[in-house]
C-alpha cells in the first residue's frame, strides 16, 4: 500500500492523515518540533501511523507539505526529489512576512515552493477549505453530495496521483491548471473557504464539481 508521509502534522496535516489512514494507507507524521510530541496523534490513529523526522516522512511515496509559507525553505530538498509533493501552504503576509513577488503577483506561493523543491513535483490542495469541512464532508466515489477539491500543478502524472489519492479519501477534483493558476483558490478568493460553508457550521455543506469550478472562475487579481 502507498505510504503517505507527512511534514506538518497540525490542523489539515492531522486531518489528511486521519483520512488516509481510514482509506487503508500508512502514514509518516512529522513536525519540527520532534516525533515525540506527535505521540498523541499517532496514539489516535492507530497502528498504520508512526512519527518520524521530516526527511524521513519525506521518504514516503507521496508528501504532504502543510507548514506555515515562510518555512517552506526548510523543507528537505534532496529527500523530496522525485516525490509527488501535496502543496497545503498558504502565503499570509501577517504570519510570513511580506514577499514582493507575492505581493505584486508576478508568481504563486506553489511556484516559489517549486522552485525551492526543483526536482519534485508539486500539486497545490487541500489548501481552500477549513480543515473541520475537510474532516466532515468525504463522501463514498459516485456519492450525489460529494465535494470536489482543487488542485493545480505542472506536472500531469503527479495530479493524477493527487487526483486519485482525493478519490480515496472521499473527494473528486477539479482541475485549475498549473501551479501559475494556483492563485485562483488562494486567500481572498471565492474559492477559498465559502464553497464548503461557513466556520459556524464545523460540518460543512457538500460542493459539487460545478459550485467548485462556479467560484473558481470569479477569481480575480
Amino acid at each position: 500500500m502507498t505510504t503517505v508521509g507527512f511534514i506538518g502534522s497540525g490542523h489539515i496535516g492531522g486531518t489528511v492523515a486521519r483520512l488516509a489512514v481510514n482509506a487503508g494507507y500508512d502514514v509518516v507524521l512529522s513536525n519540527s518540533r520532534g516525533p515525540s510530541t506527535l505521540a498523541e496523534l499517532v496514539s489516535a490513529l492507530g497502528g498504520k501511523a508512526r512519527a518520524a523526522t521530516p526527511a524521513e516522512a519525506a521518504e514516503a511515496d507521496i508528501v504532504v507539505v502543510s507548514v506555515p509559507f515562510h518555512a517552506h525553505t526548510s523543507l528537505p530538498v534532496e529527500q523530496l526529489a522525485g516525490k509527488v509533493v501535496l502543496d497545503t501552504d498558504n502565503y499570509y503576509p501577517a504570519r510570513d512576512g511580506h514577499i514582493a513577488e507575492l505581493d505584486e503577483g508576478p508568481t504563486t506561493s506553489a511556484e516559489l515552493e517549486q522552485r525551492h523543491l526543483a526536482g519534485a513535483k508539486v500539486v497545490k490542495v487541500f489548501n481552500n477549505i477549513f480543515h473541520l469541512h475537510l474532516g466532515s464532508l468525504p463522501r463514498p466515489h459516485g456519492a450525489a453530495d460529494r465535494t470536489a477539491l482543487t488542485i493545480a500543478g505542472d506536472d500531469l502524472a503527479a495530479k493524477k496521483a493527487a487526483t486519485d489519492f482525493l478519490d480515496a479519501i472521499g473527494y473528486d477534483t477539479v482541475d485549475v491548471g498549473p501551479l501559475a493558476e494556483g492563485w485562483r483558490f488562494e486567500p481572498g478568493q471565492p474559492a477559498y473557504g465559502p464553497p464548503y460553508g461557513t466556520f459556524e457550521d464545523p460540518a460543512g455543506t457538500p460542493a459539487s464539481a460545478e459550485k467548485v469550478r462556479a467560484a473558481v472562475a470569479e477569481a480575480k487579481r
